[in-house]
């Protein structure tokens, strides 16, 4: 007997394709909004970052349109002329977490290993952001590099290429979406704070306070996305 093979599927999947059925079935009609994050979430009893994350992932597979502090709206009855990315997207929640966990770890063996030089490298990079928006291409090529060279600061180019491509799975379409919806505006100013933190650890020295900071920083930015509205 020939048994199908099981696919495990993401969770804000899950949620995506059942809203997806429920469109396609009339339950959710096109030009309607659909229930409210909170409601959806309760009755799936999922979180709601999960539920934000299937939202994305519909609107741009070109089901929904998400209008920001309007609610979430049907565009089409079935499969959308909008065709959705091939291969399946990192959570962006799954990401953060990792990224936390692991670079968190990064400053800490930078802090032990950063040479004077590499530190005050950091502290340019720094005064570069300090000078630019985050509207402005610059200011995010500050951040990617200010991230790579604590990974360079370990001595470890195997770290240093799992740092990249972390960093890099931040430019998947849903990531760059949700930050598009929920990115917090002027918060410049907080990024360059909490990274001006990572640094004075890293040049102190000091191992603890260095993770700390890192991890205090991530965390901060799975906040400012996934916020309640």
């Amino acid at each position: 007997m020939d048994l199908p093979t099981l696919k495990v599927e993401r969770l804000y999947r899950q949620i995506s394709n059942l809203i997806i059925q429920y469109i396609k079935d009339g339950r959710f009609k096109v030009g309607e909004a659909l229930p409210a994050e909170r409601d959806l979430a309760r009755q799936l009893g999922v979180g709601r970052s999960s539920v934000r994350e299937a939202l994305i992932a519909l609107e741009i597979a070109g089901w929904v349109e998400i209008r920001t502090g309007t609610g979430v709206f049907v565009l089409a009855a079935e499969e959308p002329a909008v065709t959705a990315p091939g291969a399946d997207v990192t959570s962006a929640t799954a990401l953060l977490e990792a990224r936390s966990l692991f670079e968190g770890e990064l400053a800490a063996l930078a802090a032990e290993r950063a040479s004077p030089a590499q530190i005050a490298a950091l502290g340019l990079l720094l005064d570069e952001m300090a000078h630019e928006s985050e509207e402005n291409p610059a200011f995010h090529d500050s951040d990617r590099r200010f991230h790579w060279l604590i990974a360079e600061m370990t001595g470890n180019e195997v770290l240093q290429e799992m740092a990249q491509t972390l960093w890099n799975k931040r430019y998947s379409p849903l990531f760059q979406q949700l930050e598009n919806h929920y990115g917090v505006a002027q918060w410049a100013s907080h990024v360059v704070a909490e990274h001006r933190a990572i640094h004075a650890a890293i040049a102190a020295h000091d191992a603890v306070a260095a993770r700390a900071a890192m991890t205090r920083h991530l965390d901060q930015v799975l906040e400012k996305l996934f916020r309640q509205t």
